[in-house]
């Protein structure tokens, strides 16, 4: 796992941002899903690093070791930031989850600083699940980490890792330990019941026609269907979209499946 003294901080308007930089070459900015942090993307750096390519691993804000807010923002706008601070050119942008969506919020904000976006388990940012099994997951979510049963939220989270499918338990224990150490250190961050500073865009789906960069959507085949089918549309709709399927994996395929991921991430990179 990353030490502290690897992490680099950028000072933003409100108060310091965290990222990991290692690597030389064309830079690609990896962004982690809610609730952990850059450790998501153990699996992926090394691999970016080896092919020649510049990692910025970021913690969003309110995670990792980045600050809360404490005042209204974005997470383009932070994002956005904090590529002109690097000030190494148009950036890919890969994101799991929460990242992608972050990912492509800021495609569509500030194009101009973005050469290509990869998401996975991601759709637009105002994406909303209608599949039944994953809303109750959501819900209870919801529920667990609204009452401070610490406890009992990891318990679903770590569920939600394994897709509307399968059970916590049918997941390899290495990565739940991972995952679990990740959102327990991002959640210490936080209290029960306080203020969501977070301004989130809207209307987003007219404007990923808009995209002129390349896309590509990754989603693991046990995961949401309704995710799926929106990564679909997604990739139909963008001008220069495309859609991949990773077999035996849910939510996080970097983890499940990262040979597959990576050898995706790398080629959507060369083909650049």
């Amino acid at each position: 796992m990353t030490a502290a003294s690897d992490i680099s901080y950028f000072p933003s308007t409100d108060g310091d941002l965290a990222y990991r930089d290692t690597g030389t070459g064309d830079l690609v900015v990896l962004l982690h899903s809610g609730y952990v942090d850059h450790r998501l993307f153990e699996d992926q750096t090394p691999a970016l690093v080896e092919a020649g390519y510049r990692v910025v691993a970021a913690d969003v804000r309110g995670h990792g070791w980045s600050a809360n807010a404490s005042e209204p923002f974005r997470w383009a706008d932070d994002l956005a930031c904090l590529l002109k601070h690097l000030d190494a050119g148009p950036a890919v942008l890969a994101g799991v989850s929460m990242g992608g969506a972050i990912a492509g919020d800021t495609a569509i904000e500030y194009p101009e600083l973005v050469r290509g976006i990869v998401l996975s388990g991601a759709s637009v940012s105002d994406f909303e699940y209608t599949y039944d099994k994953t809303r109750e997951i959501v819900a209870e979510s919801a529920r667990t980490l609204h009452s401070g049963d610490i406890e009992a939220w990891l318990k679903v989270f770590l569920r939600s890792m394994a897709g509307p499918f399968r059970e916590a338990e049918d997941t390899d224990p290495a990565l739940q330990d991972r995952l679990r150490e990740m959102a327990l250190h991002t959640i210490a961050k936080h209290t029960p019941g306080e203020r969501n500073w977070h301004v989130p865009m809207t209307d987003t789906w007219p404007r990923v026609r808009t995209l002129d960069m390349p896309v590509l959507m990754v989603n693991g085949a046990l995961d949401s269907p309704d995710l799926i089918a929106d990564a679909e549309l997604y990739a139909h709709t963008a001008r220069k979209g495309r859609s991949v399927i990773v077999e035996g994996a849910a939510h996080f395929p970097n983890l499940e499946r990262p040979e597959e991921f990576n050898s995706l991430l790398l080629d959507f990179l060369r083909d650049l």
